[in-house]
């Protein structure tokens, strides 16, 4: 029941509409601003529940305005739990909401607790294919096996989709892609990407792997623009650590929504089976020894068994979210390090593979990205600006590494200076390059509020909030500018050439190095299917992206993840069913 409550301002209570129903407005900090709600309340009863304004991702708030909305009102409460891989916009939803009831002056009775309202699924159910997790390489090897006609679920243990590509750049390298030719680059080849690409992995990754990918990146990334209608930025691109031309493409956003938002769109389309808060546990073979499908265990706690009559593919991700299996594995990636990666990135297909015989391969190699949240350990996309010429400094104000050297000798870099941190320097003149503020404008204003970041109008200032010699920082920013002129590093031989830093505003951001990829995992051959211990093909059983270990050798470099999940996606998607 509502029992009136003793107001607790002046302001009117909105009128009630023919029906007797009231609307209040409430407002919750999210994770990139405020949410604002409107609560409709009759009879004892909040009735509906509107958000009238965000700045959340999109993929991940849905099931929170969704999910979250059928627990409040099933319960009449606000207190109902968070979900889980969007706790904060989680919070800050029903904070929103709580401020409404609030504001109404009345006093909610709650009502019992949520019990499972959704329908029940079926404990036995067939497909021709199964697809362990809907990141990048799930979503894509999903649609690639529908297009070749076969039926398709895509099983996914989040309650939202889109995995660790959701939340990245959404860079993809491409060697000759349409926007290299439009700014005039014509000598970038598959050929020099395959060996940036081996060289950024000491020569580690399997050469057979890393020419697929490097003959077949393009492709994808035509695939992606004409089939899934991904927009990517016309006349911006690139140059990660480690590679000798600048052929990353950017999604519009700067970021992996419009990846995920569109291939979402794609399988809506071909009408795709998607079950999100399924979690795959054990996979299945028959006497053969071929793989026939996988049970899981969906949100309410059914048991679920998916026969797969084609096969299976894993595409379930990496590690760098599972702190004991990075130990076991690497015990120098202990709790000292936070996770760039989604709370789902536990290693789930991996330990499934490895159980029925899998052979795994370069588990020890855990990359960490250098440039993260010292508080949250989150990648930074504002120090995407580092891409367009910012520097990185020590706390003497000192440049130590070369900023598009490869990510693990950055970070180890970083490491060894003082504190085990670094700030990354630019200045309005690199900002209007990129525009990374502008477009992470929401990350930017967290960052400033954090004290994290700081815009300055003169390098005094820069260095006077961060405490960095002053007098230091001068000499160096002199030697860059005076790089910049000549084209010439003699320091660190910048390999993007650097920028001028001689007028401000500039911007000042403290970052540490954060666990961001486990470049070991499964063996597959060129056709995605995982080997045995034996080298012996598991029949039925594919994988791709992250999941697996035979491409990145020892340090995966920028941009390559999205071309990888892509590439070897879809020819998982499609051999499954030529098999």
């Amino acid at each position: 029941m509502f029992t009136l409550a003793a107001c607790g301002g002046k302001d009117a209570a909105p009128a009630a509409d023919a029906n007797g129903v009231q609307v209040f407005e409430g407002v919750g900090q999210g994770k990139h601003g405020d949410i604002k709600v409107q609560v409709s309340l009759l009879d004892n009863k909040i009735t509906d529940i509107k958000v009238t304004e965000h700045k959340e991702n999109e993929v991940l708030a849905e099931p929170v305005y969704t999910q979250l909305k059928q627990d409040v009102m099933a319960t009449n409460s606000a207190k109902v739990d968070a979900i889980s891989g969007s706790t904060v916009t989680s919070k800050g939803y029903l904070e929103a909401i709580q401020d409404a009831i609030t504001k109404s002056g009345l006093t909610l009775v709650a009502g019992a607790a949520v019990s499972g309202s959704k329908d029940k699924e079926e404990a036995e159910q067939t497909y021709d294919v199964v697809v362990i997790g809907a990141g990048g390489a799930g979503f894509s090897a999903a649609i690639e096996a529908k297009s070749a006609g076969a039926n398709v679920v895509l099983l996914e243990k989040m309650p939202a989709v889109g995995g660790n590509t959701l939340i990245s750049g959404g860079e993809m390298n491409a060697p000759d892609n349409w926007v290299e030719r439009a700014l005039g680059i014509t000598d970038d080849t598959a050929e020099l990407f395959y060996n940036d690409t081996m060289k950024g992995g000491d020569n580690l990754g399997d050469p057979k792997m890393v020419r697929i990918l490097a003959d077949n990146a393009l492709t994808s990334a035509e695939w992606l623009r004409d089939d899934i209608k991904v927009e990517f930025l016309p006349d911006h691109l690139f140059q990660f650590g480690g590679h000798s031309r600048k052929r990353a493409l950017i999604p519009v956003g700067h970021t992996g929504v419009e990846l995920i938002t569109k291939l979402k769109a794609k399988t809506d389309a071909d009408q795709i089976t998607i079950k999100t808060n399924m979690k795959a546990e054990t996979l299945l073979k028959d006497e053969s020894g071929k793989v026939t499908g996988v049970t899981a265990t969906s949100g309410t706690g059914d048991k679920i068994t998916f026969h797969a009559n084609k096969g299976v593919i894993i595409a379930t991700g990496g590690f760098g979210s599972n702190v004991e299996m990075r130990k076991k594995y690497n015990p120098k990636m202990d709790e000292k390090y936070m996770s760039t990666d989604t709370p789902g990135s536990t290693g789930d297909g991996i330990v499934m593979a490895e159980t029925i015989g899998a052979k795994l391969t370069n588990m020890e190699s855990i990359q960490t990205y250098p440039i993260c949240n010292p508080e949250t350990g989150v990648i930074s996309l504002v120090a995407d600006s580092r891409f367009d010429g910012a520097i990185l400094i020590n706390q003497e104000g000192k440049r130590f590494v070369e900023e598009l050297e490869r990510r693990d000798v950055i970070s180890k870099a970083i490491l060894a200076q003082t504190g085990g941190y670094t700030y990354q320097l630019w200045n309005q003149g690199i900002e209007d390059i990129g525009k990374t503020i502008e477009v992470h404008q929401d990350e930017y204003d967290q960052l400033v509020k954090q004290g994290l970041l700081f815009k300055a109008d003169t390098i005094e200032e820069a260095a006077d909030f961060f405490k960095i010699d002053v007098n230091t920082l001068k000499e160096t920013i002199n030697k860059v500018n005076d790089y910049a002129k000549t084209g010439k590093d003699l320091d660190f031989k910048h390999r993007g050439g650097l920028k001028s830093l001689e007028k401000g505003p500039y911007y000042i951001e403290k970052a540490v190095p954060s666990v961001h990829h486990t470049m070991g995992g499964l063996v597959i051959d060129e056709k995605t299917r995982v080997l045995n211990e034996k080298g012996e093909v598991i029949p039925g059983l594919f994988a791709a992206g992250e999941v697996t270990g035979v491409i990145h050798g020892a340090n995966r470099l920028g941009g390559n993840a999205i071309a990888d999940i892509f590439t070897f996606g879809r020819i998982a998607g499609k051999q499954v069913v030529a098999e």
